[in-house]
């Protein structure tokens, strides 16, 4: 390939991508088997997904992940490449092994599917939050061994925001995956990086030692960037994410607040008052299983939100999760026990303060959670950069307010933002009006009107619409709506929203500028690797005279050595990254082995 056709590859593939996502598809790129260990928020889903499509187009593809992100997956795959095949697995089972797209399972179901996944020959398998196998003993981190020891030669991804440089330990299960020489042998990975020692019992790996060494080893197959060394993050990021909830819930709610919605459209078209804007008991009536409705479905989503928000912990993150309702924020709450703090309609005003100076001054206290009302307005909680809805208030102006409390005067960083969306119920439609409105409010930060962003609640969204659905649906039906009839009017009231308000979220703002660095990067690991050869000479007294030879690919060393084959490094290898690294002289006996 042309070196033009290389550089007009590599844009392409750039498209879409904020610079510094430019430069870790380049790294993952760069190598087979990689850990990319960003900080949470910076988009390392959007990054394996291109550089695993470019390593091996034709699949299959397994991701493991955490339940609560698991559709997340599924909906970045489907952004990235519309055209692909995404299977869900649990509770469903796997997809036959003749199966050539994506296959998305969380780590809770793998022992259950592990007979079914290790059947197929993935081209690619990405580890999502991967210091979930931190323990290289566990079963979890031997299943991971076990499904990619089966496929041929697959590309592996682990992605984890997890710094782990301070407990080496749990960087070995992944080395181990990345097939990476130091995850060899894990005793003479402890005794060098682990400060392991023999105590009478067995030995304690539980230290660190020659961290500087262990950094420099990691160039090349770790990437790590947090958010301060990130530059063109935008000041705030928003993402939607679709978590599983027990089928049924709320169901009957559901069932009779549609019924009497579409009630409402028939009286409309008789030229009688709507069902929510006449006084008396319908209007009650509906109102109520709307509450009734949004409150079992923010409980049925607390689980998804502690795992999440666990693992933003994890990553050493403070987060802020609002509910409209107390019942899901007391769970949480629960949870976290002495590492949160509750704000709710119930709490004493002059009680509220020392929360938030508890949260903002405080290194144990991580989680403030607080009602949407309550803790939505006036706060400065600017010590996380975390923000996580565990339901949807149907009044955007709510969240917008509570985004705020971190997004204020004081914070330093991008603050991420995450909304947890029940998939296949109202929840469905309140995103929608929720993105609309939010993407019409930040085009009013660019210049544009306010009048356009407009008022109302998401009850009278939803209400104006009936008059536009499917008319089979809408007359009067008798007894309760099916479940699929309900899935599918709320999918032609998001369809009819979005046409209706018109596509505000696509190409109001400016793609950003990729700098030619980024995409020299990229043009650069395109074009094929470029192995190099060195000859070293022995370090051992009794050796003198003998040479290995090292063969350099990227950031990747193989030594001759019989002490590199056994322990999976050597003197002669760390010597020789530590010399290319700095750019200084070769170690004493080194030379350059010309092709």
């Amino acid at each position: 390939m042309a070196v033009s056709d290389f550089s007009e590859h590599a844009r392409h593939l750039a498209e879409g991508l904020f610079p510094h996502q430019v430069e870790g598809v380049a790294f993952l790129l760069g190598r087979r088997r990689a850990i990319l260990a960003d900080d949470m928020g910076l988009g390392k889903t959007r990054q394996a997904i291109v550089a695993m499509s470019e390593m091996a187009p034709t699949g299959p593809y397994l991701v493991v992940c955490p339940a609560s992100v698991k559709r997340n997956w599924a909906r970045e795959i489907e952004a990235v490449k519309p055209d692909a095949k995404v299977a869900l697995v649990g509770p469903d089972d796997p997809p036959a092994s003749d199966w050539s797209g994506w296959v998305v399972v969380h780590y809770d179901v793998l022992k259950k599917h592990l007979n079914a996944l290790v059947l197929f020959d993935w081209a690619g398998i990405v580890f999502d939050e991967a210091h979930y196998l931190k323990n290289h003993t566990s079963q979890r981190s031997k299943y991971g061994r076990q499904i990619v020891g089966a496929a041929t030669d697959p590309v592996v991804y682990a992605l984890t925001g997890t710094p782990m440089t301070n407990r080496p330990r749990d960087l070995f299960p992944l080395l181990q995956l990345a097939n990476h020489a130091m995850g060899r042998s894990f005793l003479s990975f402890a005794k060098r990086y682990c400060d392991a020692y023999e105590n009478g019992y067995g030995w304690v790996t539980d230290g660190a030692s020659n961290l500087e060494d262990l950094t420099l080893q990691l160039r090349g197959v770790m990437l790590r960037r947090n958010k301060n060394e990130v530059l063109d993050l935008p000041p705030k990021l928003r993402s939607y994410l679709d978590v599983e909830i027990p089928e049924g819930t709320a169901q009957k709610e559901t069932e009779q607040a549609f019924a009497l919605l579409l009630q409402g459209r028939m009286a409309q078209h008789h030229g009688r008052e709507s069902v929510s804007s006449r006084p008396g008991s319908n209007r009650g009536r509906l109102i109520a299983m709307l509450s009734t409705l949004r409150r079992k479905l923010a409980t049925a989503k607390t689980k998804a939100t502690i795992e999440f928000v666990q693992n933003a912990l994890d990553q050493g993150e403070k987060v802020l999760v609002f509910s409209c309702f107390d019942e899901p924020l007391k769970k949480i709450h629960a949870h976290f026990g002495e590492a949160s703090v509750l704000l709710t309609g119930a709490t004493p005003t002059d009680k509220r303060q020392s929360l938030v100076d508890r949260f903002q001054n405080e290194e144990g206290v991580r989680v403030f959670t607080a009602n949407i009302q309550a803790g939505g307005v006036g706060l400065n909680l600017t010590a996380a950069r975390q923000v996580v809805f565990n339901d949807l208030d149907w009044v955007p102006a709510n969240h917008w307010q509570a985004e705020d409390r971190a997004y204020r005067i004081g914070q330093t960083g991008a603050v991420h933002v995450s909304y947890m969306v029940a998939q296949d119920t109202i929840d469905a439609f309140v995103q929608m009006v929720l993105e609309t409105k939010t993407a019409l409010v930040d085009n009013v930060i660019e210049g544009q009107a306010l009048d356009q962003v407009g008022g109302g609640d998401v009850l009278g969204a939803l209400e104006g619409l009936m008059g536009a659905l499917s008319p089979q649906l809408a007359d009067a039906p008798k007894g309760t709506l099916s479940h699929d009839q309900i899935r599918d009017l709320l999918h032609q009231a998001r369809e009819t929203y979005r046409a209706q308000q018109g596509d505000v979220s696509a190409g109001e703002k400016s793609a950003p500028i990729i700098p030619e660095a980024a995409i020299e990067a990229l043009i650069k690991v395109l074009s094929g690797p470029q192995k190099r050869f060195y000859r070293v000479a022995s370090r051992s007294k009794s050796r003198t005279g003998t040479f290995y030879e090292i063969a350099v690919d990227g950031a990747d060393m193989i030594c001759s050595c019989a002490g590199f084959e056994y322990r999976g490094m050597c003197s002669h290898a760390r010597d020789l990254k530590a010399a290319l690294a700095s750019g200084g002289p070769l170690p004493v006996g080194g030379t350059v082995v010309e092709d």
